[in-house]
């Protein structure tokens, strides 16, 4: 539903057409359209002879929209991440956003092709290699035939297991149990980093300054969350096999 231009006056208020707003964001105008149909971006305020006016906010909505895409993220989990977003964030708000989520991003998948993928595995891959890194996590089939998006910080790894006699089933099984625990632990972890760091910084004034020192924070507790977790899965997982030979024995 369009909002009236009038209800929009101020020094941030929308004053880019469609075509100025796909120029400024390095997209086209049927990519804007598009994602207004899906609800990735907010309706345009109508001005004079019935013309869409969009402003910051749209422009910083397609900057998050082009980091998470970064990250290898589809259109639908975008869609599910940004409907997610409280409804009152500003401009403002969605800068702190896309600098955390860059900064916290693993930033490792490449995209390449059957012979470039078997030259960084070192080693001839079968369609059944292939189900089983996909399986991982570590190769996803894109669109395109012969094409990959790898993850090459788990490359390694993941060669080395198609050599472990592990069944497929239980890859899948077992990868579904990390991510549901993995998926709880980012839940609770994105709350207290949202209501204990982010809203003190939306109650301070809008600055710049603000959105780098968010960055620059994010950055320096991603390292810690991250050993943190490796930790306490590392003993954790040390417990439970001990206590299950224990049983056994």
């Amino acid at each position: 539903m369009t909002t009236d231009i009038e209800d929009a006056q101020g020094p941030s208020a929308p004053t880019l057409t469609v075509d100025e707003l796909a120029a400024r964001a390095g997209v086209t105008v049927r990519t804007i359209r598009f994602y207004s149909t899906r609800g990735l971006l907010p309706p345009p305020v109508i001005g004079a002879r019935r013309v869409g006016h969009y402003g910051q906010d749209h422009l910083s909505r397609l900057a998050l929209i082009e980091e998470l895409q970064h990250q290898g993220m589809t259109l639908a989990a975008i869609e599910r991440y940004v409907e997610h977003l409280p409804a009152d964030l500003s401009a403002h708000d969605l800068a702190i956003h896309r600098a955390v989520v860059a900064s916290w991003a693993p930033d490792s998948a490449e995209e390449m092709s059957h012979e470039e993928l078997e030259r960084r595995a070192g080693r001839a891959l079968t369609g059944t290699d292939l189900d089983r890194l996909c399986a991982m996590g570590v190769v996803a089939h894109e669109d395109v035939a012969d094409r990959f998006r790898v993850d090459v910080g788990l490359l390694r790894l993941g060669v080395q297991l198609l050599d472990v006699p592990i069944a497929h089933e239980t890859i899948l099984a077992s990868r579904t149990v990390l991510l549901g625990h993995a998926r709880e632990a980012a839940h609770e972890l994105s709350r207290l980093f949202r209501d204990e760091v982010w809203g003190p910084y939306r109650e301070r004034e809008a600055d710049p300054e603000h959105v780098a020192a968010m960055k620059s924070l994010s950055a320096h507790m991603q390292p810690m969350v991250m050993q943190a977790l490796v930790t306490a899965f590392q003993r954790s997982l040390s417990e439970e096999l001990r206590e299950a030979f224990r049983s056994e024995s």
